[in-house]
């Protein structure tokens, strides 16, 4: 019995050997488990606080609103995207110094100029936009409007033969906005001024945009020096380039337009192509310079406008977005352009909502400065066509001479000779 009882016992120790031998790995994994669970809490803590400063940081930096004095009809709309009738976003630039001084004192010019002026359309069915660039030395009539600085008094008188960039001196954003309703017949809800800044920092947070140049640049005046080829520009480098006139072209504000629209449509490739839309931080960083450099409608200090307006942009055809240049003629000794009859189909196209075919052979000379790329590959999509577009929204085909071109078009600047 002695004997069998002590082999039982060594047999019990040995067996207790390995069930010993397990437990410290089943500890160790829910040790493990702890950890990881306390990790991702942190992580998890680490990453609303990221989301909760950068949404603080997005707020604090909104410069107060703008109005067009149709903010009415955006109350109760859910989905500001799919406005009936499509969504008309009007864009300003002006041409007031920033603080910094790097483009002059910005005590040097008494009057605010919308040197760049822009609608934007935003079809109701999300298949098309336009972009129409107004010249700044246009003549104009402007309505009655509320005097800016003080609305509670009486309205500003109308006037006639007006170039288009003195408007925003002489009455406000919604001074242009009425000016450009009375023009083009359409209803603006929306929009924004951006300043210099404001151009070096969106082409920044977008990680730079690629510009296409067929002859070498150089333009003391806007500091633009660059050789022929391809260059992605970002931040007063980018800005140069718009607001290059001397440099490209025919030295006018017409080559300049040309110029503008070629990177917008670049921008455009790169918003949709290049992984922007799909990174959280370049979507920050274009927030951030949105928020921090434009002066926005009332309406687009609701984020979630903002988003749908965006994720409209991001799900259209690029073959679809038309850089348009409202079609105008000089006036007797070149001083100033008017529109043109050919106007009308532009403005009957936006009233109607549809898509907009330009004339090849207008968007194609190098008038204005702007040559198509021979390296670039053929675009993905070819463009609108009265055969392609939906049947509801048959496809309207400019005349000859309104000129422009379409997001899926790489198009290279060309010097000026002259």
């Amino acid at each position: 019995m002695t004997g069998d009882t002590g082999r039982d016992r060594a047999a019990a120790d040995v067996a207790a050997v390995p069930r010993h031998g397990r437990m410290p790995r089943h500890g160790a994994w829910v040790t493990y488990a702890k950890i990881a669970a306390s990790v991702i809490a942190v992580l998890a803590v680490s990453a609303a606080a990221i989301v909760a400063y950068a949404a603080v940081d997005l707020v604090a930096s909104v410069k107060p609103s703008l109005t067009v004095g149709n903010e009415e009809i955006l109350e109760g709309v859910p989905d500001i995207g799919a406005m009936e009738g499509g969504l008309n976003f009007l864009l300003v630039g002006s041409d007031k110094r920033p603080e910094s001084g790097a483009f002059g004192d910005p005590e040097e010019e008494s009057a605010e100029l919308n040197d760049v002026t822009m609608l934007l359309h935003i079809s109701q069915d999300h298949s098309h936009v336009e972009v129409v660039s107004f010249p700044r030395d246009m003549l104009v009539e402007v309505p009655e409007c509320p005097d800016p600085e003080d609305p509670e008094s009486g309205p500003l008188s109308a006037m006639s033969e007006v170039k288009i960039n003195t408007v925003l001196s002489y009455g406000g954003f919604g001074c242009v906005a009425a000016t450009v309703e009375q023009l083009t017949g359409v209803t603006i809800l929306v929009g924004g001024i951006v300043q210099f800044d404001g151009v070096a920092a969106l082409s920044t947070a977008v990680g730079g945009v690629e510009v296409c140049l067929a002859e070498r640049v150089d333009d003391d005046y806007s500091g633009l020096h660059l050789d022929p080829g391809t260059h992605s520009i970002s931040g007063y480098e980018a800005l140069a380039f718009l607001r290059s006139r001397h440099g490209v072209g025919d030295g006018s504000d017409l080559g300049r337009i040309s110029n503008q629209q070629t990177f917008l449509a670049s921008l455009m490739r790169t918003m949709q192509t290049g992984g922007v839309l799909g990174d959280p931080v370049k979507l920050y960083s274009i927030a951030k310079a949105v928020t921090s450099n434009m002066q926005l409608t009332s309406a687009l200090q609701d984020p979630i406008k903002l988003v749908s307006i965006a994720r409209a942009l991001a799900a259209i055809d690029l073959s679809r977005i038309a850089f348009v240049q409202y079609p105008t003629g000089y006036t007797e000794g070149y001083a100033a352009v008017v529109p043109t009859e050919s106007a009308q189909a532009v403005n009957a196209a936006l009233q109607a909502d549809l898509p907009v075919v330009l004339d090849p052979a207008a968007t194609t000379d190098a008038s204005f400065g702007t040559v198509p790329d021979p390296a670039a590959p053929p675009a993905g999509e070819t463009p609108a066509t009265e055969a392609s577009a939906p049947p509801e929204t048959a496809a309207t085909a400019l005349p000859g001479d309104v000129t422009g071109q379409t997001a899926a078009d790489v198009r290279c600047s060309s010097a000026n000779e002259g």
